[in-house]
């Protein structure tokens, strides 16, 4: 069933999550790689295609071999991502991206609404806090980072706020700043906020603005009030994951076919109910989870990592109840280009033997 996300038309809810490939070199540019790793999920039936962790700035990234959109150069190979994946009717956006306290050494400075001890790996770091001037650079990278996803024909684009990245950081209980982007909830929402509010203004109101935001950070009501001002500075499109705060503690039925972070998906549909789309991920491994969530309406559009890239076709067998090679939750391919288990199927494709012998 289609599904309307800001101004655009979704085809089905399947969605691909981003998934960092871990592919490209230290000047962020797209390779044929990467064009025919997302081709291949929209050609087997993915309504949205979001293209992984995007740094909009060098300093910025979570590993020197992330793709990025911080310069003009960048645009070509981030084209022939989009019109690979439109040919086939699928939307696709990329993940805007920068490190905050996820930053890799090799690239920058450990960054931070405040000063804070962070672990990194063995060691503890002391995070760098940012000058008001600063915020406001990195904002404006990723408006910048924005109008060059629109020039490469994207039909809009994620923000990512989650999983300790510098949006998460601001939105999150390690946020002890006394300015204007610290203290209470539309505060600690302002660093997003405003970025979304430059995008919408500068790339118009047919350009999806999608947020990945953390789900209980700190807590699950303050996540909802961090989207709520999210959604009034023009986000359309949520996908709920988790970010820095421990959710282990947060009520789950073990007994529902989806785990706690995908339960957080479900809290924020159920708020953000004919306001905007939401959308979650984690655990979703099998085509009868998804139709589960979908016939149930529980969540409005099912994000998809681990199942796709063990078998691209997993959506075909969500759709019509092909078969498809499940994920061995052996993290081959989601933590590097290549795969320990390629599906015999797939195998037998000749026009898509590409990427098993390249991945």
């Amino acid at each position: 069933m289609p599904i309307k996300i800001g101004k655009k038309v979704c085809k089905n809810r399947i969605t691909m999550a981003p998934t960092v490939k871990f592919n490209a070199g230290k000047d962020g540019i797209v390779s044929d790689f990467f064009v025919k790793h997302y081709e291949l999920r929209a050609k087997h039936g993915c309504g949205l295609v979001c293209v992984e962790a995007t740094a909009v700035s060098p300093e910025g990234r979570l590993a020197p071999s992330q793709i990025g959109l911080w310069n003009d150069d960048q645009i070509d190979g981030h084209g022939k991502i989009a019109e690979a994946c439109h040919q086939y009717g699928a939307l696709v956006i990329p993940q805007l991206h920068y490190g905050g306290l996820g930053t890799h050494p090799e690239c920058g400075l450990l960054t931070s609404p405040t000063a804070v001890l962070w672990k990194l790996w063995d060691k503890d770091v002391m995070a760098k806090k940012l000058t008001v001037p600063e915020i406001h650079r990195i904002q404006q990278c990723f408006i910048d980072a924005a109008v060059r996803a629109k020039k490469a024909g994207y039909d809009g684009v994620q923000l990512h706020g989650c999983h300790s990245y510098l949006i998460n950081d601001f939105a999150s209980a390690i946020n002890h700043r006394t300015d204007e982007y610290g203290g209470n909830t539309e505060n600690r929402a302002r660093f997003g906020s405003e970025i979304i509010a430059g995008i919408r203004k500068t790339c118009g109101d047919d350009f999806i603005i999608s947020v990945r935001v953390s789900g209980c950070d700190p807590t699950v009501e303050e996540s909802l009030g961090t989207a709520e001002y999210y959604v009034k500075a023009g986000c359309d499109y949520l996908q709920v994951s988790n970010g820095i705060q421990d959710i282990s503690t947060i009520p789950h039925d073990e007994n529902l076919p989806y785990n706690r972070v995908a339960g957080l998906g479900v809290t924020f549909h159920d708020h953000f109910r004919n306001i905007v789309p939401v959308s979650l991920v984690n655990g979703i491994r099998t085509p009868e989870q998804v139709r589960y969530l979908l016939e149930n309406d529980l969540i409005d559009t099912v994000d998809l990592a681990c199942g796709l890239l063990a078998d691209p076709a997993f959506t075909e067998a969500i759709l019509n109840g092909s078969p498809y090679e499940k994920c061995y939750s052996c993290k081959e391919c989601g933590w590097g280009p290549r795969h320990k288990h390629p599906c015999p199927a797939l195998m037998k494709r000749q026009d898509e033997t590409w990427e098993w012998k390249n991945e």
